[in-house]
């Protein structure tokens, strides 16, 4: 890899952590050559502390080392993007990442939705809306509703109005996620059952 080192004071470049399963940025650090190459080596990310004014693994001292998956260059050549599989939290204050955020499993507009379908649970009694009057009746009622919807995908995947597939595909998404969390699940707990069967 093509890494330059000269552009940046003390021949440090900036190394992005990610996760490489949620793809959340856990922290910021900088590297120099021999940092470089010995994350290569240990599979550990280890940095060069400005602070400390040597090589830092991170992990050596917590045990909440970050596993290497993967580097990337950017177009420049003078920034890194690794990813990672970390061991406990990374930030030094006990957060998962230096932001004070969880570093859970985002899936953009499907997550969202799920929250919201947790806050009309939550508040069935209190809001009236679709998803509450459904929390409402029941499990029997949800599991009814993911029945038909599931029916009409597949009559329309019989079809050739891909209009009207997308849109039963979408209603019977939104009702399993209902579902799901009527038996108290997320998405996650799926994936995570999908994961363990991955070969």
């Amino acid at each position: 890899m093509n890494i330059d080192y000269t552009k940046n004071n003390n021949g440090l470049i900036p190394v992005i952590i990610q996760d490489a399963t949620t793809k959340t940025v856990l922290m910021l650090g900088y590297m120099n050559e021999e940092a470089y190459n010995k994350t290569l080596e240990t599979q550990k990310v280890t940095f060069f502390s400005r602070s400390k004014n040597r090589l830092w693994t991170k992990g050596e001292e917590s045990g909440n080392f970050l596993n290497l998956v993967s580097i990337k260059n950017d177009c420049d050549n003078d920034t890194l993007l690794i990813q990672v599989n970390p061991v406990g939290p990374t930030c030094h204050t006990g957060f998962d990442t230096c932001w004070q955020e969880t570093n859970n499993q985002n899936y953009g507009f499907i997550s969202k939705l799920e929250k919201t379908i947790q806050e009309r649970k939550e508040n069935a009694t209190s809001k009236k809306s679709y998803v509450a009057s459904l929390f409402e009746k029941g499990i029997n009622k949800i599991a009814q509703k993911v029945g038909e919807e599931a029916i009409e995908v597949v009559i329309e995947a019989k079809d050739n109005n891909d209009d009207l597939f997308l849109d039963e595909s979408a209603d019977l998404l939104f009702h399993y996620l209902i579902l799901l969390q009527a038996k108290g699940f997320t998405l996650q707990d799926v994936v995570s059952v999908l994961e363990t069967r991955e070969k």
